[in-house]
């Protein structure tokens, strides 16, 4: 984990905002995916991964229910990468989470 943020803001962030950001980084992979740039993927691949690492880490200690969900869509996320397919639905998904974080503030 390169942890190239601040995990003290990130965990005092709502779940709409965490996802949300997550779902940023998933749309960068799926518009790397569209336009074959393997550099592009792979940044967005990490830096999502950090974010929902981070994230997992939080609910396993505070909200051990979530963590399902949340590391299945992880598992989805190298999926889609690693088969170099974009994954729409799950790019959708996250951005029903950017949605709500807008939709509070």
């Amino acid at each position: 984990m390169s942890n190239h943020f601040d995990k003290a803001k990130w965990q005092q962030m709502t779940i709409f905002e965490q996802m949300g950001n997550i779902g940023s980084e998933v749309g960068r992979a799926v518009s790397a995916l569209k336009s074959s740039d393997e550099n592009r993927l792979n940044g967005a691949l990490l830096r999502g991964l950090d974010l929902l690492d981070a994230t997992a880490e939080f609910w396993a200690k505070t909200k051990p229910g979530r963590c399902r969900e949340l590391l299945r869509s992880r598992e989805q996320f190298v999926q889609m990468a690693s088969n170099k397919q974009p994954d729409i639905s799950l790019d959708n998904y996250f951005f029903q989470f950017a949605l709500a974080a807008r939709k509070d503030r």
